[in-house]
């Protein structure tokens, strides 16, 4: 038999609903109910310090608190005692609200007087006089704590009373100082204004890291072998092996494709695709990579990053950077191209460049990388191929606050690679790569 609904029970429960909606409102005060009351007590337990007690009276059902110091608490635990630490002489006006079951609501407020300044949070930012793209910064904070630091464009400066802060574009920036005592963070912001670029900033990066190429075999310190025959998402027909197509000679890795049958089938040909995941991964800076390029109908080698957090947000949020693409059907034109959720796949932001001997000869595949724009370029950062530079960034079209590692592969086929068909004929072919190097900036 069907059980019956009961309405008093559901009536009951939209009322607690109600009243649970009302504690977090933004209400005014209502009209109080003659059943209860609302009142507390406090006590200084030092002097920056106060323990607060609830002595409110009658019939109700929630306690709702603010303690004028960022902190609040709301429960229906009419015995609990707060203790709150106020760090700054003021005068704070603590509240305290009552609520039963039929949404009727009391207020009580009540000063807080504290006369000790036991931490407050302060400094002083000022342009460098020589140089207009520095801030001196100075911790003015009063009282005792444990620790601090500077934040400003995702860097940090531990304890050092008077710090620099470097920011080398135009643009208004945000300063934090955070100070730590007894396991709880306070802060303080400011806002700061540079008034343009920094000339000199891109000729200040030096190397950070390099692979030459000069031993004898992969550095699997530094790379990684991504192996296997899945279409690779853009139904290439490789078969990627754990480095039967790659060596390291005469100074040279050479990334080789080769026929396996004739069929232009998944597996057809064996390549290689190397990663620098998990062991090199860049944010920002000045990448390099010389290579020589394979040619044919049906190839495609490419020189690009991707985003370390690929595994967690998946892609385009990761973003993707390719510094060189080429299609073997398009000879002698480069192409550099940004994905991400703002634009991606035959969305993505990118150029081409026609490059006569992109085949017969070495020539540089570059990208200046950082916080205001991307700059792709051939050779030399005069010869842009491609920029990227949103006015707004946001998470959609500039994930590229975060690391990035590099790939390295010869594909065969696929979606663009392969939309004009392969020519059996041209295997094997190899893309030759002289060095990978990465300059960072030093601040």
């Amino acid at each position: 038999m069907k059980k019956q609904s009961n309405p008093i029970k559901y009536l009951r429960l939209i009322l607690v609903l109600a009243v649970i909606t009302s504690v977090f409102s933004a209400c005014g005060d209502e009209e109080a109910s003659a059943t209860f009351s609302a009142d507390f007590s406090f006590e200084f337990i030092d002097d920056n310090n106060v323990r607060f007690t609830n002595q409110s009276e009658g019939e109700y059902y929630l306690l709702d608190w603010d303690f004028a110091n960022g902190e609040t608490a709301a429960n229906s635990d009419k015995s609990k005692v707060y203790e709150m630490y106020y760090r700054q002489a003021g005068v704070y006006t603590v509240r305290l609200t009552v609520i039963d079951f039929d949404g009727n609501r009391e207020t009580v407020k009540k000063d807080v007087t504290i006369t000790n300044n036991d931490l407050v949070v302060a400094f002083t930012a000022t342009v460098d006089a020589g140089n207009s793209n520095k801030i001196n910064l100075v911790n003015t904070s009063v009282g005792e704590y444990d620790s601090f630091k500077w934040i400003y464009r995702g860097k940090e400066i531990l304890g050092e009373t008077n710090a620099v802060a470097y920011f080398p574009f135009a643009g208004s920036y945000e300063i934090e100082l955070q100070l730590t005592k007894g396991g709880n963070v306070f802060s303080e912001k400011q806002t700061v204004n540079i008034s343009g670029d920094d000339p000199e900033y891109i000729d200040s990066f030096v190397l950070s890291w390099a692979d030459e190429f000069d031993g004898t075999a992969v550095n699997t310190s530094d790379w990684t072998f991504e192996t296997g025959a899945s279409g690779w998402g853009n139904n290439e027909l490789q078969n990627y092996t754990n480095g039967a197509n790659a060596e390291v000679k005469d100074g040279l890795l050479v990334l080789t494709a080769r026929k396996i049958n004739d069929n232009t089938a998944i597996g057809s040909y064996t390549s290689t695709r190397l990663i620098s995941s998990g062991k090199k991964e860049f944010t920002y800076g000045k990448m390099e990579i010389r290579a020589k390029l394979p040619s044919g109908k049906g190839i495609w080698p490419a020189i690009w990053m991707l985003g370390a957090n690929i595994g967690s947000v998946s892609w385009p949020a990761c973003g993707e950077i390719d510094i060189m693409e080429y299609v073997g059907y398009q000879p002698n034109t480069v192409h550099a191209t940004v994905h991400t959720n703002a634009g991606s796949g035959s969305n993505g932001s990118g150029s081409s460049k026609t490059l006569a001997t992109a085949e017969e000869e070495f020539h540089v595949y570059g990208l200046i990388w950082t916080e205001k724009e991307m700059i792709f370029y051939t050779d030399s950062p005069e010869n842009v191929t491609h920029r990227y530079a949103p006015s707004v960034k946001n998470a959609d079209n500039w994930p590229f606050d975060k690391p990035q590692f590099f790939i390295l592969n010869v594909a065969v086929g696929g979606n663009w690679g392969g939309a004009q068909g392969i020519d059996n004929s041209i295997f094997p072919q190899s893309m030759e790569i002289d060095y990978v190097r990465v300059y960072q900036p030093l601040e």
